[in-house]
């Protein structure tokens, strides 16, 4: 097996952003895309190596046959990509991590986790800003503590945008996250998405509204704290009440795969205009509670959610290249523990 580190989707601006966050770790990215033009043109910016494939399927098949030691993906919607990837990682015994944010992709990842063991690899998934600063906080205020009986997460991001289209990945996200659920004694139940809004005054005084949206961090969150009760929420639900009345039945035309599927390519092609962060820091946050009545609460500050989202995963290769992790399908904090949010450049503020 070769030391090399794949980023599959190179060309886009988060393998641009991990590639850039490998280089500063001493490590070398092999760009892996349709695109050779937009792969040399990216690979320029880091000193990365390219590899064109046309199709996931020929990104799937150099694995096999070239055995990276680890696989980065930002190719989605990861509900389609990642078993093709995984599969391709399990039979060179290649590392994998992804980008997922959405419940059902990471659901997926989690059953690969017997099979990953056996194969003795290591599979990270939701190795972006969501799921990492959320699910870190979640760990650090349970850490040495019995379950608790309440977990609410809420993240807040902060992104400068650059003009190009949506993308797959994202709008996949955005649409796996449009069926509503929470964690209700133990399991995960229907539930109405963009309800619960809190208004949230962050640490710097600055105030922003959450509502619940069942990204990935549902499912961290749980995982990480075993809470019979978690709600996930996110700054990014759309304010308008007109639009909060549809979503129910947008959420039902979703779960039909045809359409969705069609939806998904549509509007990935969507182009997106250039814009300014919208606040200084990113911020996950988590309200944990206990059966005896102890409420702790707990911030993870940060700078660009884009920055953080190429820093999670080249921390994780660097660290699985040095032998750190272990076999099995795991998200970043439940694998690595809090440290790993302060190692790409998250600080925590815990009340």
């Amino acid at each position: 097996m070769s030391a090399q580190i794949w980023v599959l989707g190179g060309a886009g601006r988060s393998g641009r952003t991990i590639a850039a966050q490998l280089a500063r770790r001493g490590l070398t990215a092999v760009l892996v895309g349709r695109d050779a033009n937009r792969l040399r043109a990216a690979a320029q910016q880091t000193g990365s190596e390219t590899l064109p494939a046309p199709s996931l399927a020929a990104a799937a098949a150099g694995i096999r046959q070239q055995r990276p030691a680890v696989v980065i993906s930002t190719i989605g919607p990861f509900t389609a990509t990642a078993p093709e990837v995984v599969d391709a990682c399990h039979a060179a015994g290649s590392h994998y991590i992804d980008l997922a944010n959405d419940v059902a992709a990471l659901s997926a990842v989690y059953e690969m986790h017997d099979a990953a063991t056996q194969a003795g690899h290591t599979l990270v998934t939701g190795a972006g800003f969501g799921v990492t600063a959320t699910e870190s906080v979640v760990v650090k205020l349970c850490g040495g503590r019995p379950a608790p009986v309440r977990v609410r997460v809420d993240m807040v991001p902060s992104i400068a945008m650059e003009e190009g289209t949506a993308g797959e990945a994202l709008i996949g996200t955005l649409l796996g996250s449009l069926d509503g659920r929470r964690i209700t004694d133990g399991r995960l139940a229907p539930a109405r998405i963009f309800s619960d809004a809190v208004s949230l005054t962050l640490p710097d005084g600055s105030q922003v509204t959450t509502a619940s949206m069942p990204s990935g961090e549902l499912l961290a969150a749980h995982r990480a704290s075993r809470a019979r009760h978690v709600l996930s929420a996110t700054s990014e639900a759309p304010s308008s009440p007109l639009v909060r009345a549809m979503m129910p039945a947008l959420s039902t035309l979703m779960r039909w795969e045809r359409l969705r599927s069609f939806t998904t390519r549509h509007l990935a092609r969507v182009r997106v205009r250039a814009k300014e962060r919208p606040r200084d820091h990113s911020w996950g946050h988590a309200v944990v509670g206990w059966a005896d009545g102890e409420t702790r609460e707990g911030w993870l500050r940060l700078g660009d959610a884009q920055e953080y989202t190429g820093a999670v995963p080249a921390e994780i290769a660097r660290r699985l290249l040095a032998g750190e992790g272990r076999p099995g399908a795991y998200t970043p904090a439940a694998l690595f523990g809090p440290t790993l949010a302060e190692s790409c450049g998250g600080e925590y503020l815990l009340y």
